[in-house]
């Protein structure tokens, strides 16, 4: 039997938010934070109905699946707050939270290397948590106001992260110090590229291919392409989407999907010719987007409006939406393997 097939039904479980049987998360499902509710959900695509819920701590902002698919981890910004709330998606179960201890205002999340990847707004710092370990391992200041998003490349050689109020990327690369450890071998260090971009760089991606980042700028209404190789602004496009939130590749690299809170549409550019496809109108104002990995959907949450639009990237039209509570907004995809 594969992932896929079935939602393997767990025992009962009793929640603060209602007693239910908590099915567990196969490969292939949504997760969706509810700000309104304090929920993580995870959702069935091909039903776009909610098969599981449990609480997701305060003011949660974003979330990440682990790679194998059994935990995911929620970023509770909480006003400067320092905690981290893991999921088991097995059990469908919220797990003790992680204690941060001085990193403050976690909020941008990825995982790559077993481990999991976070910025910390306040301390100006990114840093990773160690699920087998159990504690954070690993910290580097930014010296950036605001390090709000990060990506990390699979084999772990470099990130990228947005730094709102310095209006500026970083480019942090390994690179091997001078120093040597016991075994006589070079140290890894890590060296920090400033990019200055336009004003509120919130919202980025990294292109499919690797070469090229692709930076919103909130208060500019600005968009910034930066070469990876040269760790330079090669263009900066008048995209007029101002009070941008979020910006993401589709799987296949020829558009970009920009979302605004202060907006009604969310901004779809071709990626060669570097101008908009469409405005696709979602509500109000949307926030966070997910691309399904196979290339079919897209998925928008349309937080003023109280719904996650789904998107059919090849005709570039809603085609559904998805209930999972009030003012939804980090979304993460689920690949148990």
């Amino acid at each position: 039997m594969t992932f896929r097939s079935i939602f393997v039904l767990c025992g009962a479980m009793t929640m603060a938010i209602g007693a239910r049987q908590a099915p567990s998360v196969p490969g292939g499902t949504l997760l969706v934070l509810s700000k309104g509710d304090t929920t993580l959900s995870a959702v069935d695509p091909s039903t776009l109905k909610v098969v599981g819920k449990v609480p997701s701590g305060p003011d949660p902002h974003e979330v990440i699946a682990s790679t194998d698919g059994r935990m995911a981890y929620i970023a509770n910004y909480n006003g400067g707050g320092n905690i981290i709330t893991p999921v088991d998606l097995v059990e469908m179960k919220a797990l003790t939270p992680i204690d941060l201890g001085p990193l403050r205002a976690p909020h941008g999340l990825t995982f790559a290397g077993d481990k999991l990847w976070f910025t910390a707004e306040v301390s100006k710092a990114i840093a990773t948590y160690d699920p087998s370990a159990k504690k954070v391992d690993w910290i580097l200041g930014t010296g950036q106001n605001r390090t709000h998003m990060i990506h990390v490349w699979p084999d772990l050689s470099r990130i990228v992260t947005s730094n709102v109020n310095s209006a500026t990327m970083t480019i942090i690369e390994k690179t091997t110090g001078g120093g040597r450890g016991r075994g006589g071998a070079g140290q890894t260090d890590w060296d920090e590229t400033v990019v200055p971009v336009g004003r509120g760089a919130e919202g980025f991606d990294v292109s499919p291919d690797g070469k090229q980042i692709w930076a919103a700028n909130a208060q500019d209404g600005t968009i910034s392409i930066i070469d990876v190789a040269s760790k330079k602004v090669t263009d900066t496009l008048a995209a007029n989407v101002n009070g941008a939130n979020r910006l993401k590749f589709t799987p296949d690299g020829k558009h970009v999907f920009v979302s605004s809170l202060g907006a009604s549409e969310v901004a779809i550019l071709d990626v060669a010719t570097k101008r908009d496809v469409k405005r696709l109108k979602t509500g109000r104002g949307a926030a966070g987007i997910q691309m399904q990995p196979d290339g079919t959907r897209a998925y928008v949450s349309c937080t003023p409006d109280d719904y996650v639009a789904v998107v059919d990237l090849k005709t570039l039209e809603v085609t559904g939406r998805i209930e999972a509570g009030r003012q939804p907004d980090g979304l993460a995809w689920v690949a148990r393997r």
